[in-house]
């Protein structure tokens, strides 16, 4: 398993977590904030499409509008 980090600001924040979802091989989306303190973590399991995924779209918006700067730490498989 490997991990990628991407720091971006809050307001690019739910198009790169929608990107890395659609990208398919990902194991776990992990969201910290400027201190590097977690704040959410999603787990994604394989065939976790459409309306299994709108409630995450929704907490990531909300978390972005919150957020100044943050990053993205991504598990692969």
């Amino acid at each position: 398993m490997s991990t990628e980090e991407f720091k971006l600001d809050g307001k690019d924040l739910l198009a790169k977590v929608k990107d890395l979802i659609h990208q398919g091989n990902i194991r776990r989306i992990t969201i910290k904030n400027e201190k590097g303190e977690s704040i959410l973590e999603i787990p994604l399991t394989i065939g976790a499409v459409g309306a299994v995924l709108l409630p995450i779209f929704a907490a990531v918006g909300a978390l972005a509008a919150l957020l100044a700067n943050c990053s993205i730490v991504v598990e692969k498989k």
